[in-house]
Formats: C-alpha cells, structure tokens, sequence
C-alpha cells in the first residue's frame, strides 16, 4: 500500500487504526467511496437547508478523520464552522470539493 500521499490520506495513521488490517482498511475506504457524503452535502448546500449542511459537513468531517483523509477532514471542518457562522462558504466548499475528488483519486490508486 502507498504511503506517500499524507497530505491528502495518511495511511500509516489509518493502519494503526484499524490494527494493521489492509484489508480492513481497503474496505472502509471503499464504502467510502461508495457513500458519496460530499453529493449528499453539496444537496443540502443547494437546497439551503443550513442545520442538515453542517451536519452532513460535521459527518463527512468524522468519517474522513476515521480513515485519515487529512486534507479532507480539515476542509470539511472549516466547511462546519462557516456555514454555523453564517460566513460565505463559496469557496470553501470549492476548495473541499476538488480535496475530496482528488482524494477519491488517491484511494483508488492505493485501493488498486
């Protein structure tokens, strides 16, 4: 497994974990993957619904802190506390956009 792409997944952070468990780890990436939480968020942001936008950030910001996503889980706080603040989000929500496809990249170049 790849371990050179910390600034988007720490994997010997996400190892330790999950106990050492590749397998494991691959698995939990995948549903990652699979839960397209940044999709559900980006909904929300659109439908203005502002108290589900900070939760689905608050969860994207746990589950991505779960599996070392650092890049990731750093944009998707900072995502929370703009929209509990009422701050102009716009580019925030940009900027962890691109984070979270590019780390959908680097999951499955590490998934493979």
């Amino acid at each position: 497994m790849d371990t050179n792409n910390k600034e988007f997944i720490d994997v010997e952070d996400a190892l330790k974990r999950v106990g050492g468990n590749e397998g494991l780890y691959k698995r939990l990436l995948g549903r990652f993957i699979d839960g397209d939480h940044f999709g559900a968020l980006e909904s929300a942001i659109q439908s203005g619904d502002t108290e589900e936008s900070a939760h689905l950030a608050h969860t994207l910001k746990g589950v991505s802190a779960n599996l070392s996503l650092a890049k990731v889980t750093a944009l998707s706080a900072e995502l929370e506390q703009a929209i509990k603040n009422g701050n102009d989000y716009a580019a925030l929500l940009s900027d962890l956009k691109q984070a979270y496809e590019t780390t959908l990249k680097k999951i499955s170049e590490i998934s493979g």
